[in-house]
């Protein structure tokens, strides 16, 4: 019960009890993305593949000169809820500063399992660097199992793809880096992991030393964020850190899990700024 309860994000909040979290957080994220679709230059489901979840919402900076940074949005939701059709209300401040946003769809369970949703994440970046030649600079950005997809992607073998993305920064925000303690909980309920599927995935275990031209990683943490997810974005901080890669460590007071996110739709906001 205890390790349930800490890896259950919504009991944490002071804002809202567990029950209303969830539900006011899907209503600002879609509320949100329904903004920026009104108000940016968007080419919505781009497939990046042949599946039904493999498409891509991109959205445009407001003077898109020759070239332009991305920065490539992958939601949470426990890798079994929310979409990418959520995923678009951090587009508005940074479109207006000339960078791209594009959120990305993969399967979520029970349809997905981990190793493809890893791959998907991986392609998807494939995709764009193929696509969009004029993109000059890709920023991942994962919030919650986003984080744990974002982070996946630092220890890919790009030699398998034959392209090697421009990965210039990485935003792991409220993350979830080593799978193992979630084996008995709730949560993998859906996505029925194994112990080797879930040491397969999971970053911390994963961490390979850094290229001299390795990209910058911030791990970002709310200070509503329970002891463990706390814990995991200390422990994978450091791990990278000693593996050689430029780390800073993010605690940001006065958020929980859910707002730490959703305040990035707007230009004040710190984690915007960054």
């Amino acid at each position: 019960q205890a390790l349930e309860d800490q890896y259950s994000p919504s009991r944490w909040s002071p804002r809202l009890d567990r029950d209303t979290i969830i539900d006011a957080h899907l209503a600002v994220t879609a509320a949100g993305t329904e903004r920026a679709r009104a108000s940016v230059q968007t080419l919505l489901h781009v497939p990046y593949g042949d599946g039904d979840g493999e498409k891509l919402d991109i959205y445009f900076p407001t003077d898109p000169s020759e070239t332009f940074p991305v920065l490539v949005y992958i939601h949470g939701g426990y890798w079994q809820c929310l979409s990418k059709d959520d995923s678009g209300f951090a587009a508005p401040p940074l479109v207006s500063q000339g960078v791209a946003v594009v959120a990305v769809g993969y399967d979520i369970a029970p349809k997905g399992h981990m190793d493809a949703m890893v791959l998907q994440v991986r392609r998807s970046l494939v995709f764009l660097v193929e696509r969009y030649p004029r993109i000059r600079g890709i920023y991942l950005c994962g919030h919650s199992a986003g984080a744990h997809l974002a982070a996946m992607v630092l220890s890919t073998d790009w030699a398998e793809f034959q392209v090697v993305p421009d990965i210039k920064g990485v935003v792991l925000v409220s993350g979830v880096y080593d799978l193992e303690p979630i084996l008995n909980t709730y949560v993998n309920d859906v996505l029925n992991m194994s112990r080797e599927v879930a040491q397969r995935n999971s970053p911390m275990r994963h961490v390979t030393p850094a290229v001299p031209a390795a990209c910058e990683v911030l791990v970002a943490v709310a200070q509503h964020d329970s002891p463990e997810f706390r814990r995991q974005s200390q422990e994978y901080s450091q791990a990278l850190r000693a593996a050689g890669w430029s780390v800073s460590l993010l605690d940001l007071a006065a958020v929980d899990h859910f707002d730490i996110i959703e305040k990035l739709s707007e230009d004040s906001y710190i984690l915007t700024q960054v």
